[in-house]
């Protein structure tokens, strides 16, 4: 399985052998599903919190007897039935994450990979440095790929790459050691540099 390798002018240099474990594999839609699920709620903040009961400001004196004023019965003002009140059952300050087996994260970035080059969204460049930070720059060199969003993965991501991806929330670009199912799938190009895809190698393969 071989793939173009191109330069930043999308000129082609050369020609590189992609692994077919990492890149041949038939994506599939439950496994990606799940890694994204996974990624998303250990993204979650998970600060939502409310006042029950006992953390409400009020009294706990009982506003009038039991008996003998044909009221329903209540206890204190901060009860959930009063304006103000706690509230029951409500959410608390929790984190979402749970566990995921590792062989199943590994494979769900196969399928990432593997879905990208099925839909001929991967692109394997010899480097990706830039001498300037200037955003224009970067929107120049890419502006080749015609894509609404791109995703540049290298091994050692240059400083004004970086810097001009800042202000472009269409182009991000990770480490390899930063790669996710999450981030491959949402963007639609995928750009990996040789460097980054002779770590990825030895990590998934």
């Amino acid at each position: 399985m071989k793939l173009d390798i191109i330069n930043l002018n999308n000129d082609i240099t050369g020609q590189i052998d992609l692994h077919p474990e990492i890149f041949g594999l038939e994506p599939q839609e439950d496994i990606l599903y799940k890694i994204i699920h996974w990624q998303l709620a250990k993204r979650r903040a998970g600060t939502h919190q409310v006042k029950e009961r006992g953390d409400v400001r009020g009294s706990t004196r009982k506003i009038y007897k039991q008996k003998g004023t044909g009221k329903a019965r209540h206890g204190a003002i901060r009860g959930a039935q009063f304006r103000g009140g706690g509230i029951i059952f409500g959410p608390h300050f929790r984190s979402h994450e749970y566990k995921i087996n590792k062989k199943v994260r590994k494979l769900g970035l196969k399928f990432a990979l593997s879905s990208k080059l099925k839909e001929v969204h991967l692109t394997i460049m010899d480097e990706f440095n830039l001498s300037s930070h200037k955003t224009a720059d970067l929107k120049q060199k890419l502006g080749n790929f015609n894509a609404k969003s791109i995703l540049i993965i290298d091994n050692n991501v240059n400083e004004n790459v970086k810097k001009s991806c800042a202000n472009i929330h269409t182009i991000n670009v990770l480490p390899v050691a930063g790669i996710n199912v999450y981030d491959i799938i949402r963007h639609e190009k995928l750009i990996i540099t040789v460097d980054a895809l002779n770590a990825i190698k030895e990590r998934l393969a």
